[in-house]
């Protein structure tokens, strides 16, 4: 009778702690209540607002939309009401393995207010990020804003920099340093620069001592560039060299230096320097190449921008690389250029350039990226127009760009339309783009360019973007040939490049008819 009596008791004590452990499982927070606990307070979860939906016959404004949907999902803790962010910066500043977030926004409630940062750190108590500290910056215009870090004053304290550029058309830096006295400041401002020009951090030389953390650095100086309002000649500079002083603890003017601009047309120059964007982008839309410091032709780096396709292309290093224009902001000497990798939408890269005479420009170039990548090409520097190209092309262009062809070749069956248009049809994939047949020199190239959202790579080999470039090679002509030999080539300033990837033959078997 006792062992019975055992097996009931211990049979309900089972079943009370089987119960207990699905109570505690599947509802927590009620379990909790019933345990005494207090009632959890509600957590604050980031708000992701989608953008609005374009109607996608603008590829620029996707990739922007995007970019900004981008954004507002990585920001850690929601925005007050009106506040739009810009850009999202996530480090360990107190170097505790938790990133804090500085996050630049735009009020929208407030239509003359400047872009802000504000800086969130992680509250260990209730597990979630708190907005500590919020402070204005000089610029006002979004989409010229970049936000990083840096240690410039050589102490290892860590610097907040934000560029970007005012409704005046200057160029801005806004710059924090870190402030560990007081915990409701973390940041104190130091720098708050404004010019006409460019604004450049005159990086040097880290020492072995400094890399290897046992010895400070000097401060970095900061150099602003601008137009000389005491001189007549529009192209003529001052640039303002600017150091840290550690007793008051900003940056504070330390020289003045007169630069001589080239004395060109002033009446050219004006009009180009009107501040009307598109009068720059014209001026501009062309190939330049890279002049060295010595005055010397770099013939391996080049820049070419294309205002109509909303293009930039960056060739170095033997790659190339394509960025999305997006916007065209005016300066006193030039034109600011917010730009996306085609590919890579986490790469964005601003552009200032400036005009130094009607056939060179000088340009710098800020590289925003979110992920860890390497740049190994510089392109600050001084650019001059490789117009001679341009201008033998439209010289010799003597063969009618367009025919009617159908051909069979190792890349596939390209298949030529009167209108322009080509496809390329490869193991099933479907290449669309547009073509064209021209001369330099009195050798007949042909030019194939996928368009942007169709099907790239996979028959030609190439990236998303690129534009390819053939010779025709031996005798043959596309309009007294079956079969022709064709060798891909590069257009440089010095001309025709061969790139030794072989030769592909094209074999007619037949035409396509007119393509409206």
């Amino acid at each position: 009778m006792n062992r019975k009596l055992i097996s009931a008791v211990s049979f309900i004590i089972f079943s009370l702690c089987a119960i207990g452990i699905v109570v505690l499982a599947l509802w927590p927070s009620r379990a909790s209540w019933l345990f005494g606990a207090k009632e959890p307070q509600e957590r604050h979860r980031t708000r992701i607002i989608v953008p609005s939906v374009s109607d996608g016959s603008n590829p620029n404004a996707l990739l922007a939309e995007r970019l900004i949907f981008e954004e507002r999902a990585n920001i850690k803790s929601p925005l007050n009401e009106g506040e739009i962010p810009i850009s999202v910066l996530n480090f360990d500043f107190d170097n505790n393995a938790i990133e804090e977030q500085v996050i630049a926004y735009r009020n929208l409630l407030d239509a003359g207010s400047p872009v802000s940062i504000a800086f969130f750190s992680y509250d260990e108590l209730s597990g979630t990020y708190r907005r500590q500290w919020n402070a204005a910056t000089a610029a006002t215009i979004p989409g010229t804003v970049s936000l990083y870090t840096q240690d410039l004053l050589g102490d290892r304290s860590v610097c907040i920099i934000v560029t970007g550029m005012n409704t005046q058309g200057e160029h801005t830096m806004t710059v924090f340093r870190e402030n560990s006295d007081d915990k409701n400041r973390p940041f104190n401002t130091i720098a708050k620069i404004q010019m006409d020009g460019s604004i450049i951090i005159q990086e040097s030389d880290h020492s072995r001592a400094y890399q290897q953390g046992i010895a400070r650095r000097q401060p970095f100086t900061i150099t602003a560039g601008g137009r000389d309002s005491e001189s007549d000649n529009m192209l003529d500079r001052i640039e303002i060299t600017y150091t840290f002083n550690p007793s008051n603890g900003i940056y504070e003017q330390n020289r003045i230096n007169r630069v001589p601009g080239s004395q060109v047309e002033q009446r050219r120059v004006r009009e180009i320097l009107s501040g009307n964007p598109k009068i720059f982008e014209n001026f501009i839309n062309d190939l330049w190449y890279h002049v060295s410091p010595q005055g010397t032709i770099d013939r391996s780096q080049y820049l070419y921008f294309d205002p109509e396709k909303r293009e930039i292309i960056f060739f170095g290093d033997d790659s190339q690389q394509v960025f999305i224009w997006h916007n065209s902001t005016s300066t006193r000497y030039g034109l600011y250029i917010s730009s996306q990798n085609i590919s890579v939408s986490t790469m964005r890269r601003f552009l200032d350039i400036e005009m130094t005479s009607l056939d060179s420009i000088r340009i710098r170039v800020f590289d925003d990226v979110r992920m860890k990548i390497t740049l190994s090409a510089s392109w600050d520097g001084s650019y001059r127009r490789a117009g001679n190209i341009a201008g033998s092309a439209e010289e010799k262009n003597t063969i009618n760009p367009y025919t009617d062809a159908v051909y069979d070749s190792s890349m596939g069956r390209l298949s030529l339309f009167t209108n322009g248009e080509y496809t390329l049809s490869s193991s099933g994939v479907l290449t669309k783009g547009v073509y064209a047949f021209f001369q330099i020199s009195g050798q007949e190239l042909l030019e194939l360019r996928p368009e942007r959202n169709g099907v790239h790579g996979s028959a030609h080999g190439g990236t998303h973007g690129e534009r390819f470039i053939y010779a025709i090679t031996g005798a043959a002509t596309i309009h007294t040939s079956e079969n022709i030999s064709l060798s891909r080539v590069r257009l440089g300033s010095s001309g025709i490049q061969e790139l030794h990837e072989g030769h592909i033959v094209l074999t007619r078997v037949g035409n396509m008819g007119s393509r409206e």
